[in-house]
């Protein structure tokens, strides 16, 4: 593993009081592990997301926005979503193959050049006023394409830039202004779009994709390390990828816990029904908004005090008992009559899924060997990104069926039965550790 270029934190005054400063200590173990910071290749890559982050949502909550200005129908708006759906699933699985063949800060160095000219063509557009809903779905597949080139190579870098035992806590890390991107980016979306209009936000995003360019171009280059055997992307690799995790049952039962998590226990889809119905005396409007809010709001309180969590050894128990957590959670919002009670259970499955994250993330980083890293990003991506998608597809039938407070209350102890009927049947995942 590559850490030639890592620094050590600066000395401490000779003059600090030792009680005060071993109080210091104690308190950082709560709050968020920094240490992945003190590495200068990593601390680029992570910082050039905490601006991106923000500018990615922009976007997603631009093109939306225009196409139902151009079209009066949410439908549009669905349709666009799948338009870019299918491109970020078939190229996050060939980009998984292609960052495993060659270097990674190249792959992304293009990859991200291709998101920021599409963000400058969302721009010209915009400010065009061609109104195509065809041109918008046409450049919102292609961006997502680049996306999916782009984050199996991203994620498949952090493993080279910090040692093992720092990769949950640079997951964390990730993860937490990832979230901080999706409370932060459409909050400001809504109040920039009346004083500057809709087109600036996609020139946001394009000018925030800069500094990503140019902390990207300061990463040292990240080859194929020696004894790495593929040297094509194609479907043989894509396959044996997915051979890899067949023989590999730690991955492949890390992938099975995201995917019991997501599609039986992402209640989202009936968010606006429970907040027309059983939330109504609070106030549609409000209770709507709590509700979206809350996941990631959790995500992100979970993300600050990693500290608690981030230096545990027991990848597999983590990964385990915050499934099981988020099952729970959600069975709890699903019983509540009360708004508050609803939101304190989906922040605190917000912060389950956020620990979750952090050790499905260290496990496939660690687990697989560097020459398979891209292609486990690449799966990794499509999991993360289609699990939420069928789970639309599955509440919103349940809760047609049962009613949706039987539906989510149901997928939640589904979660918690299955996630640990799989830890019992498989012990691989419980005696996984770094």
């Amino acid at each position: 593993m590559d850490t030639s270029e890592s620094s050590t934190p600066s000395e401490a005054p000779a003059e600090k009081d030792p009680q005060a400063e071993q109080a210091r200590r104690g308190w950082r173990r709560w709050a968020m592990d920094t240490r992945p910071l003190r590495r200068p290749a990593y601390r680029r890559l992570w910082s050039s997301t905490i601006v991106t982050a923000v500018g990615s949502q922009l976007t997603a909550v631009a093109v939306p926005k225009q196409i139902y200005d151009i079209t009066g129908s949410s439908a549009w708006v669905g349709y666009a979503s799948l338009a870019g759906l299918l491109p970020m699933v078939v190229f996050a699985l060939w980009g998984g193959a292609v960052a495993d063949t060659m270097d990674r800060r190249r792959l992304l160095l293009i990859t991200n050049t291709g998101i920021a000219v599409t963000s400058v063509l969302f721009w010209l557009q915009a400010v065009g006023g061609l109104d195509s809903v065809a041109v918008l779905m046409v450049l919102l597949a292609a961006q997502q394409a680049f996306f999916g080139l782009n984050a199996p190579a991203r994620n498949a870098s952090v493993a080279r830039l910090v040692p093992a035992h720092e990769l949950a806590a640079a997951n964390a890390l990730g993860s937490t202004v990832m979230q901080t991107g999706l409370v932060a980016g459409p909050l400001l979306a809504g109040a920039l779009i009346p004083v500057i209009g809709l087109p600036e936000l996609y020139l946001i995003d394009a000018l925030a994709l800069c500094v990503t360019l140019w902390a990207v171009v300061r990463l040292p280059a990240l080859p194929p390390l020696t004894g790495s055997t593929a040297r094509r992307a194609g479907v043989r690799e894509i396959a044996e990828g997915f051979r890899y995790i067949a023989r590999h049952k730690v991955l492949l039962l890390s992938f099975l816990a995201d995917i019991i998590a997501m599609v039986f226990g992402m209640p989202r889809a009936l968010f606006p029904q429970l907040a027309a119905e059983t939330y109504a005396p609070y106030g549609e409007g409000l209770a709507l908004g709590l509700l979206f809010a809350a996941i990631p709001v959790g995500a992100l309180l979970g993300g600050l005090f990693s500290g608690t969590f981030s230096r545990a050894r027991r990848h597999g128990w983590m990964v385990i008992g915050a499934v099981v957590a988020w099952g729970a959670a959600i069975a709890g919002f699903g019983l509540s009559g009360s708004l508050w009670l609803a939101v304190v259970c989906l922040a605190a499955a917000g912060i389950a899924d956020m620990v979750s994250m952090v050790f499905r993330g260290a496990i496939l980083l660690s687990a697989a060997t560097d020459e398979m890293r891209g292609r486990m990003q690449g799966v990794f991506t499509v999991v993360v990104a289609g699990g939420p998608r069928l789970a639309d597809v599955l509440h919103g039938t349940a809760g047609a069926a049962f009613g949706p407070r039987a539906a989510v209350a149901g997928g939640g102890l589904l979660v918690v039965a299955l996630m640990l009927g799989l830890a019992a049947a498989v012990p691989a995942l419980r005696r996984y550790r770094i």
